[in-house]
């Protein structure tokens, strides 16, 4: 099967920066297939990033080579990166933003990016995703072991991801994320709603807001008001039906979102 880069970043389309890293990857595998899973990370968003992230890596094949670049530390003295799980292996810098994907795949192997021969001969300071990241994803994609890449690494930063708080008859959680559809993704998963309720109803609360169903589908949310779904990722979400419930209920990413078994 030919070699898979899967590019996620904070560059947008607008500038050269995402379409420059997927050319020099090209450059040195040009049998490589590209794909992306987003450059829409709102920018120097190392949460987001790692959220997005973790959300999409597992539906590659296995073998993919990730590419994630949201650096707000380009040009600093944070490292570079390449981590091995089971399955995929991951370039980025070293900032958090392998957090979440790596707590669900972890690392066997971990190296910092200290091998120029796999750089391009000048590295810029200001984008280190084309002449440090994309050729070193490249250069594994075209068979090197990771090993070959730098010396080997013990420790990584991880980012503080906030987790719900749980008690016997109540979760507070928040939200993670607001989706392009409008839809505020919290951090309560499917699993921490059923060892609440235990098969009872239960009463959501978000930011002061009650929100009056849990349904299974977008389309069954009340077409006045706002409902809560468990979304593709099995993430409790609140939805809005055809609109936006961030601008219903004027709520953004951090609001607390209270759930209690009726």
């Amino acid at each position: 099967m030919r070699p898979v880069l899967a590019f996620l970043t904070d560059f947008g389309t607008r500038d050269h920066y995402a379409g420059t890293m997927k050319a020099v990857a090209l450059g040195i595998c040009p049998e490589a297939t590209l794909l992306d899973i987003t450059h829409d990370i709102p920018p120097h968003d190392i949460l987001t990033g790692t959220v997005e992230l973790a959300a999409a890596f597992k539906y590659f094949p296995t073998g993919t080579i990730f590419v994630a670049v949201v650096d707000p530390g380009v040009g600093s003295a944070r490292r570079g990166i390449a981590v091995e799980t089971a399955d995929y292996k991951f370039v980025a810098p070293d900032n958090g933003v392998l957090t979440a994907a790596l707590r669900e795949a972890p690392a066997k192997k971990m190296v910092e990016l200290t091998e120029r021969r796999y750089a391009r001969p000048t590295v810029s300071r200001t984008f280190e995703g084309r002449d440090r990241f994309a050729p070193a994803a490249a250069w594994l994609a075209k068979g090197i072991q990771l090993s070959a890449l730098g010396r080997p690494v013990s420790e990584i930063q991880r980012l503080d991801i906030p987790v719900p708080d749980v008690s016997s008859d109540a979760v507070s959680g928040i939200v993670m994320r607001v989706d392009r559809f409008g839809n505020l993704v919290t951090n309560i998963d499917r699993k921490i709603i059923e060892r609440l309720s235990q098969g009872r109803a239960i009463e959501i609360d978000a930011g002061g807001h009650r929100i009056e169903r849990l349904v299974a589908t977008y389309a069954e949310v009340p077409a006045d008001g706002v409902g809560a779904v468990f979304g593709s990722t099995d993430h409790l979400e609140l939805a809005a039906h055809s609109s936006s419930a961030a601008e219903r209920l004027d709520l953004a990413r951090g609001a607390t979102i209270t759930i209690r078994r009726a």
